[in-house]
């Protein structure tokens, strides 16, 4: 079997000092600042038709903490500025091959609040991590063990919009390998009556995490609502409890799809999926309060990264094919198949489940392309044009 080394990030939840949560707001605050300086000066030299790279932006954080205005920027660590400087390098690279939109500023507000530091910004020993202008280690809450003798490569630390602190340690886990090989596979058809419908027949009820708690949310925001704007702290205190529902809401979705992806992943070896256009499907004012919560995106990352860990395959079929109105039983074409309708009979006498047919469907096309060559995301010359699951079979040489 094939050994693989594999980087994962373990995340805890720490408890700062007050000294320690003052000087990591300052960092946060200085990593915002120079990525937006750079950022500035990067689009300022690309309108005059001149590449900035990465080392032209750290010679210009050298000058920028030599100025009066910036020399707070000597208080905080300079791994973290530098870090800020390589993931904007990162983020034009992805921008230039169009995998990504051009780079935006970070704001004050609703920006992600964090800071990453590398093996040179902070030690670790004894099981106890300190960061550097830090003199005390981190309060860190180890839910899980590091693997046995894990030594960090890089940290990142971060604040929720809640309020609270996160520290993520990468680290290579020797513990993901390659699970044995099997024969099942299985077509997943998503839907929001029922979160998923599989192949086999079963279905994975949809917990709707953000329905349950509506109405403490709706109650945290009108309390929110009512408090005046500004920087006053009774409505940074609403804000507060907002967040708190919101975070709420995200964990307990995040919990659901890592247990959900980790046992489909387990137990098939081929998972056949639909390629879903999830940001065009919710804006449809009806539908996107749902779609957002039964977090399908969220869904497909999770379970593409785990196949790759464990040496499974992830298979998304084109998503305009037909999944609901073919019959997985003789294969003819219903005309129309409205929503509201969920059971049908076919010509041939076979009544079918809506969703638990078009997962058959999914799966039948999905390992027709697998055989074609089509990989986990069908590429597409043109909008419109000829389909993963339509592609002639590859011809391999004797």
């Amino acid at each position: 079997m094939k050994t693989t080394h594999v980087k994962r990030a373990f995340k805890y939840r720490f408890y700062p000092t007050v000294a320690q949560a003052a000087e990591l707001s300052r960092t946060f605050g200085c990593v915002r600042k120079v990525y937006n300086l750079a950022l500035a000066a990067r689009t300022e030299a690309w309108a005059r038709q001149v590449r900035v790279n990465y080392n032209q932006t750290s010679a210009m954080l050298t000058d920028w903490k030599k100025t009066g205005e910036l020399a707070y920027l000597n208080d905080v660590s300079s791994v973290p500025l530098q870090q800020a400087l390589r993931h904007l390098q990162v983020a034009f690279t992805n921008f230039f091959a169009k995998r990504a939109k051009y780079p935006r500023f970070k704001s004050r507000k609703k920006s992600r609040r964090s800071a990453e530091y590398t093996a040179s910004a902070f030690r670790f020993r004894g099981g106890k991590l300190t960061l550097a202008k830090m003199a005390e280690p981190l309060d860190i809450v180890w839910s899980r063990p590091l693997p046995q003798g894990a030594v960090p490569s890089s940290v990142s630390v971060s604040q929720d919009a809640a309020g609270r602190w996160y520290v993520s340690l990468l680290c290579e886990d020797p513990s993901v390998q390659p699970l044995p090989a099997t024969d099942a596979a299985i077509g997943i058809d998503a839907g929001l009556d029922h979160l998923l419908t599989l192949s086999t027949g079963a279905k994975v009820s949809n917990p709707r995490h953000e329905r349950r708690d509506r109405a403490r949310l709706a109650k945290a925001q009108r309390r929110l609502a009512r408090k005046a704007k500004g920087d006053g702290a009774n409505r940074a205190k609403a804000r507060l409890k907002v967040a708190r529902v919101y975070a709420r809401i995200a964990d307990r979705r995040r919990d659901h799809l890592h247990k959900l992806t980790t046992r489909l992943v387990r137990e098939n070896q081929t998972i056949v999926i639909e390629d879903l256009a999830v940001r065009n499907m919710v804006k449809n004012a009806s539908l996107a309060r749902a779609i957002s919560d039964a977090a399908w995106s969220d869904f497909r990352g999770l379970l593409e990264y785990k196949a790759q860990w464990y040496g499974r395959e992830v298979i998304a079929v084109d998503r305009w094919f037909p999944s609901s109105k073919l019959c997985s039983a003789c294969g003819s074409l219903q005309q129309k198949m409205p929503l509201h309708v969920r059971t049908w009979t076919c010509d041939c006498g076979t009544t079918h489940d809506r969703d638990v047919n078009a997962a058959k469907n999914i799966l039948a096309v999905g390992l027709t392309a697998s055989v074609c060559g089509a990989g986990v995301r069908p590429q597409r010359k043109t909008p419109g044009g000829q389909s993963a699951t339509k592609q002639k079979p590859l011809q391999r040489e004797p």
